[in-house]
């Protein structure tokens, strides 16, 4: 019962720190932005972002799991936060680093998919949101 509380509050405690971020995008507050999202690469999964950027795309699931025993919970945090990076490298008008950074956004939550034995709306939802954004950014 206490670990599922846990794990309860440190999920809400993400989503949170999420839509603080987004926040911090929408009002054009970057420097803030970024401060946040080191610190929740770092907090959430106790890498600093620069490793997870050096991963290929191709290769970002696969070798998160069996490299560093990586959970589908650590990827979809993971892919979260590579998603609201990839905002604001787009509204930094940094096309080519936030179409990766929604590539790697959309592979690992269509891995968490994959392997999960449950469905998530929210994850559908952001899935639909990547995939638009980066046709626009292509397109």
């Amino acid at each position: 019962m206490y670990e599922k509380d846990y794990i309860l509050r440190m999920i809400e405690m993400f989503g949170e720190f999420i839509a603080a971020i987004l926040g911090y995008i929408k009002k054009g507050n970057h420097k803030e932005a970024y401060k946040s999202l080191d610190m929740a690469y770092y907090n959430f999964l106790k890498e600093d972002a620069s490793f997870f950027q050096k991963i290929p795309k191709d290769e970002i699931s696969e070798k998160l799991v069996s490299e560093h025993n990586y959970t589908n919970n650590h990827l979809e945090i993971l892919a979260e936060l590579f998603y609201a990076e990839a905002e604001l490298k787009y509204k930094e008008g940094k096309k080519g680093e936030s179409i990766e950074l929604y590539e790697k956004s959309l592979i690992l939550l269509e891995f968490v998919d994959d392997k999960s034995r449950t469905y998530s709306l929210n994850r559908e939802s952001r899935q639909t949101s990547i995939k638009n954004r980066i046709d626009e950014l292509k397109g």
